[in-house]
Parts: C-alpha cells; structure tokens; sequence
C-alpha cells in the first residue's frame, strides 16, 4: 500500500507568511521556522521511501534475473510480483524524487525568507564581542 505524502506546496501558508509583514517579526520567524521543520520531515520522509523503493527495484530485477538464467525455477508469481516490483518501485522512486526535489526549493524558498525577516529586525550587538575570563 503507497501512502500519499502531504502536499509540498502550501500556498495559504505561503501567503500568510507575505501577507503579515506588518505583524510582529518575532511571531513571523517562529512561523517560518515551524514551516521549515515540516518541510524537513517530509524530506526525510521522501529519502526513506526513495530508498525503499530503490531496493524493491534491486530485489525485483535480481529476482527477474535469476529466473531468466535458471538459477530461480520458473514460477509465474514470482515473475509476476518481480516485475510489478521493479515497475512499482520505479513509480514510487521517480514520484518522492520530484517530491523532495520540490521540497527542498521550499525549504530554501523558507529560509530566504526568514533571512529577509531577520535582517528586517533591530538587532544590537551587546558589548563589544569579547569575552572576559
């Protein structure tokens, strides 16, 4: 059974995010980072099943391998389940790589913008940057 993953794009987040620039720039980078922690779940989401997927294509296509010499006796189902396999996991892996490839522009999408927040605040630098023994 494939779960479908959380959509990439948020665009009611996204907009929130442009549309309070007159609100506390506290709360804005708070937001932005809890986005940011999302996106890097899915991300991590999307390697592991890129790597499961990689190894169902791996066992798949030994598996169709080892029947097409003879080192495997020939059963249909087990021909059958090796190509669905490797065609399944194919699908799965070019569908989490778009995904995390999407992702990861949002993630730095993200953090330009909090960089932008940031550099919008009045920070002082408190004393003159050394510290004493």
């Amino acid at each position: 059974m494939i779960r479908s993953s959380p959509p990439v794009v948020d665009l009611a987040r996204q907009s929130r995010f442009q549309m309070d620039d007159d609100g506390d720039l506290h709360e804005q980078i708070l937001h932005v980072e809890a986005h940011i922690e999302e996106l890097t779940d899915i991300i991590e989401g999307c390697r592991k099943i890129i790597l499961f997927s990689k190894v169902a294509i791996a066992a798949g296509g030994i598996l169709i391998l080892a029947t097409v010499i003879g080192a495997v006796g020939f059963d249909a189902t087990v021909l059958i389940g090796a190509i669905a396999a490797v065609i399944g996991g194919t699908v799965v892996f070019g569908s989490n790589t778009s995904t995390l490839k999407q992702t990861v522009t949002d993630v730095k999408t993200a953090k330009a913008h909090r960089a932008e927040l940031i550099s919008r605040m009045d920070l002082r630098l408190v004393g003159d940057g050394e510290v004493e023994s």
